[in-house]
């Protein structure tokens, strides 16, 4: 019989005891694609994550690992646009490690900047985005 069927007579509960044995809290974190960016002050590289065992890690806790790796503060790093793949375990994004805080203010987009609590999110009506919008078009 293939090794993912059971007969009625094999007791399935063995082979759940083993998923826990497998998982583990660990988390393994690898850069690739690293390239240095003089113009804007910056290393950018993409991010691989496996962890296996939980859902995801929080982007926090990253950037203190990435910051260690790359011998930055982790205030610096800017990580986005993270795809976890079909099955969970692993993860992929990308980051951004400024040279200092003002390049980060100036080239980082604001949204990313109210993530990291940089900015403060401007609040605006409905009806005032919709007039700008209209006020634009004539």
């Amino acid at each position: 019989t293939h090794p993912l069927h059971f007969s009625p007579s094999q007791s399935r509960s063995s082979s759940r005891l083993l998923i826990p044995a497998i998982m583990s809290d660990s988390v393994v974190v690898k850069t690739r694609k690293f390239m240095k960016n003089p113009l804007l002050s910056r290393r950018q590289m993409i991010v691989d994550i496996i962890h296996p065992g939980r859902a995801n890690v929080p982007k926090s806790e990253l950037q203190e690992v990435v910051g260690g790796m790359h011998k930055a503060d982790g205030k610096l790093v800017v990580l986005f646009g993270f795809r976890t793949k079909f099955g969970g375990g692993k993860s992929t994004g990308f980051c951004v490690i400024y040279d200092n805080e003002d390049a980060l203010k100036k080239f980082e987009p604001k949204h990313r900047l109210v993530r990291l609590g940089l900015e403060t999110r401007t609040e605006k009506s409905r009806k005032a985005i919709k007039e700008a919008k209209n006020k634009g078009k004539k």
